[in-house]
């Protein structure tokens, strides 16, 4: 765990535990919003050092919360964290992992149940005990109970990538239902975040008809599990292990409402207090004034009567999109339909399931004007990575497609080319000076220590022939970590040899991470959005890669793939020796 994910454990634990205690709230919200805007930081404190001054310039950071960084870089704790620690049981913190737990809640258990562990309180819900506190009927006790296995048996957050289909599957059946005027998803996935908590779903219907849609919802096929059922709002599991939340609100109000339940929580505090200050209040039903509503119908209604352009979901996380929209200066965010090249991607050479014609055939039916076959170097043997001599006759045969689809679809002669522990690459240079297009990418070693792979990365990025630094950390979202190298370091490198940083867009990676790539776009440094595609499914995956360049504030112009032909040539020979 790098310096900044240690930092925002510590800063949200000392909120949770001031919570648990009942203490101040200002030093509350002020230790959870450092552990925010820490964990989103793309340069490592450490990187900084231990000087207060210069790490209260860093935007969101007070001298109070600079002086406690300063204090955890030079000595490896913070005297208040171990402080507080003191003055709870440890096992407290366990029980805040479970589902509908909050700081508050275990605070009232421990206060008045004596309840200190995950044990104790799988102790006391064998009876109904816990009914006597405040708020804890049956009903709640049971709900607890049911989350709790439920986290034993599937732990965490879901990915965006199984999370998504869900959603717009029971979009689809929800839109069957004449009653629904406007059915949408929120939360976090429709801001594009890579993991998804539950799913919150919004439906626009009129009041009479809100039971027959919730009968429909609980009953659907894939729902094992009914946890409540409401006039407004019905929450259901899924066999996939999902919670899926429906909410139904007037149809006057759904813009209001989809803005409130698409968040983030920092998003609409910021928005709540414009409104403020113009004279006006909003929350989930409207935007009002002198309690006549001014907006709720849309969300754009609601922007533009706070002045504001509207801003894309993906932005709304209180990172300075309000200013932009202000002045009306937000980015024409990046779309799929904005990329024309797909240049990472494998054949049946080495661990495809298509040969070069069917990927050439299906990016044409797709409108793109170039692909680049990059198969696995001879490092990946699990991945049939070709050897010296196999590229070499490889390279024949995508030359040979390439006169064969001339004037239709360009085609490049690349690979995707090991890095190995050292930093050197899988292929001598003067076997890499054949080919057009160099994706560099680690795949073995990914638990070295910072240092080392931030010299190992640094070394390949040196490397005359690399085009694209490939999915850098070589992490795999809730499976594996991966590296953890200097990223800042990494992109001012990739800026003086001019050449590109990855998203991998499948959805198990997504690597760069919208920080990383934020970082990236302020760096000057180009994005290549690729698939990563094995076979004509995986071009699919494009959509993830996009979500996290528009979370990234990336344009059409940032992204090579989204270069016109001769752009994208040009681009090419401009990273070549």
């Amino acid at each position: 765990m790098d310096t900044n994910h240690q930092l925002a454990a510590i800063f949200q634990q000392m909120a949770d535990v001031h919570t648990i205690l009942e203490d101040d709230r200002f030093r509350i919200n002020a230790y959870a919003k450092a552990a925010r805007v820490i964990g989103e930081l793309p340069t490592d404190l450490a990187d900084i050092g231990a000087e207060v001054a210069l790490l209260a310039k860093v935007e969101g950071i007070g001298k109070s919360t600079a002086s406690k960084i300063a204090e955890f870089l030079q000595t490896g704790k913070i005297k208040a964290h171990e402080d507080v620690m003191q003055r709870i049981p440890h096992g407290l913190l366990d029980l805040l992992q479970v589902s509908g737990l909050g700081p508050k809640t275990v605070g009232l258990m421990w206060n008045q149940a004596g309840i200190e562990s995950m044990e104790d309180l799988k102790e006391k819900l064998k009876t109904d005990e816990l009914t006597a506190l405040p708020r804890m009927g049956k009903k709640s006790l049971d709900k607890i109970r049911k989350s709790i296995a439920f986290m034993e048996s599937t732990g965490g957050r879901v990915n965006i990538g199984k999370a998504l289909p869900i959603a717009l599957w029971f979009i689809d059946q929800l839109k069957t239902l004449k009653q629904v005027t406007q059915v949408q998803y929120a939360g976090s996935l429709r801001r594009g975040k890579e993991t998804i908590g539950d799913l919150d779903l919004l439906v626009a219907a009129r009041e009479d008809d809100s039971k027959t849609i919730s009968d429909f919802f609980i009953q659907l096929p894939v729902v094992t599990e009914v946890l409540a059922q409401g006039q407004t709002k019905s929450s259901v599991r899924t066999e996939h292990g999902v919670q899926v939340d429906l909410r139904i609100v007037d149809p006057q109000h759904f813009g209001a409402a989809l803005m409130y339940f698409t968040g983030s929580k920092e998003h609409n505090v910021a928005m709540r207090q414009r409104a403020i200050k113009m004279g006006m209040s909003l929350n989930e039903y409207a935007l009002t004034k002198d309690d006549k509503p001014i907006a709720a119908k849309t969300e754009e209604d609601v922007f533009k009567a706070l002045d504001l352009q509207w801003v894309a979901p993906e932005m709304r996380e209180d990172h300075g999109e309000l200013a932009l929209a202000e002045n009306n200066k937000l980015p024409k965010l990046v779309e799929v339909a904005d990329v024309k090249a797909e240049l990472h991607a494998h054949t049946t050479a080495s661990d495809g399931i298509w040969s070069i014609e069917q990927y050439a055939d299906f990016a044409i039916d797709l409108g793109f004007h170039t692909i680049a076959i990059t198969d696995h170097s001879k490092g990946q043997a699990q991945a049939n990575g070709l050897n010296e001599q196999r590229l070499i006759d490889h390279i024949e045969k995508i030359r040979a497609a390439a006169k064969k689809y001339q004037g239709r679809l360009t085609i490049l002669a690349g690979s995707e080319v090991d890095i190995l522990s050292d930093g050197s690459l899988d292929y001598a240079d003067d076997l890499l000076a054949q080919l057009d297009i160099v994706v560099a990418s680690p795949h073995a070693a990914l638990t070295q220590e910072p240092k080392v792979a931030t010299q190992r990365m640094l070394k390949a990025i040196e490397n005359p022939y690399v085009t694209i630094m490939g999915h850098p950390t070589g992490r795999l979202i809730n499976r594996r970590e991966g590296l953890s190298p200097d990223m800042p370091k990494l992109i001012a490198a990739a800026r003086e040899r001019g050449i590109a940083m990855e998203i991998n867009a499948n959805h198990w990676r997504l690597d760069l991470r919208d920080s990383h790539a934020r970082l990236a776009l302020e760096s000057g440094v180009k994005l290549a959005i690729d698939t990563d595609a094995h076979g004509p499914g995986d071009m699919d995956e494009l959509k993830y890669g996009i979500l996290t360049a528009r979370r990234a504030g990336a344009t059409a112009g940032d992204v090579v793939n989204c270069m016109s032909h001769d752009q994208l040539s040009n681009w090419l020979k401009s990273t070549r020796p």
